[in-house]
């Protein structure tokens, strides 16, 4: 009678067990850029689309009102131009039905400020469309306004081209007294009202919009709704200037700025998104920004 013999099943030695596991370290260390870069790479993409959107809701938005909307609009109590005046209400509130946001449109009433209670809910809707998914912000943001009274807005990453900024400053605007307009040479200013006609450099060659970004360490932050009387730099929340390139180690608050390595996105007048380059020449930058300027900015 022969005696069974038990088989035992041989198990890794832990000198195996350690050399796979280094492997598989390795093979992460290799594929996690390669995975990080592909993720920045949708990121990038969806951005593009969401100012790719911005851009045909400001196209139809002047197809029926034959005009592009004011960057925001301020008066004071007399009904004259103020910078600091009600009812603060900017460019991308105006176009939310063009970008199929007509429910919170109609919850809107722009006789009133933004500020104003019956608005409360809407301070507080972040929408995608205006957020880029690079951006390191909350949803929400305070800013802190003069009279005491904080109010918290919705973050938004896509701001409206001011102009050049050289010589008429947004940083100047808020030091002036009322009446006063802050007329800026791009698209979008205080009050503006500017016609596809007044874009004399070329729809292809002036910025409409473009990025910026959070950063909660300098309490950098833009919003969808517009300006908050009273607040400090406000207006420079939904409008940027073109006086620094893209990610410009010089840059301020109100400057174009992303999360993107290299430069920011920009929506043209004729539609078309492009990539600028924060080495783009600073002449041909602010040149961009110009509706009226007459520079001449090839191969940028």
């Amino acid at each position: 009678m022969k005696t069974a013999r038990r088989k035992f099943a041989r198990g890794f030695t832990l000198i195996e067990l350690l050399v796979v596991i280094a492997i598989i370290a390795v093979l992460i260390a290799l594929l996690l850029p390669a995975v990080q870069q592909a993720r920045e790479a949708a990121r990038r993409s969806q951005c593009k689309n969401n100012l790719k959107q911005i851009g045909l809701a400001l196209h139809n938005y002047h197809d029926n009102s034959n005009g592009f909307p004011s960057g925001w609009i301020g008066v004071n109590a007399l009904g004259q131009p103020f910078v600091d005046g009600g009812n603060g209400w900017g460019w991308a509130a105006r176009i939310l039905p063009q970008i199929d946001q007509s429910p919170l449109f109609n919850t809107l009433n722009f006789s009133q400020t933004m500020t104003h209670s019956s608005h409360a809910a809407a301070r507080l809707t972040p929408l995608t469309v205006y957020r880029c998914p690079s951006d390191i912000g909350n949803s929400v943001w305070t800013i802190k306004v003069p009279s005491g009274t904080d109010v918290q807005l919705a973050t938004a990453n896509y701001v409206g081209s001011f102009g050049s900024g050289v010589p008429l400053d947004i940083d100047n605007c808020e030091n002036t007294v009322a009446p006063f307009r802050c007329t800026g040479d791009g698209l979008m200013f205080h009050n503006s009202f500017v016609r596809m006609a007044d874009i004399i450099d070329g729809t292809s060659n002036t910025f409409m919009a473009g990025e910026h970004k959070s950063n909660p360490t300098l309490d950098w932050y833009s919003t969808w709704l517009g300006v908050v009387p009273g607040g400090n730099e406000a207006f420079v929340r939904v409008l940027g200037e073109a006086d620094h390139t893209p990610n410009n180690p010089a840059n301020h608050l109100d400057d174009f700025s992303s999360h993107h390595i290299g430069g920011a996105h920009f929506v043209m007048g004729d539609g078309a998104v492009r990539f600028i380059s924060t080495n783009i020449d600073t002449g041909v930058f602010g040149g961009l920004a110009t509706r009226a300027g007459g520079e001449i900015v090839n191969n940028y």
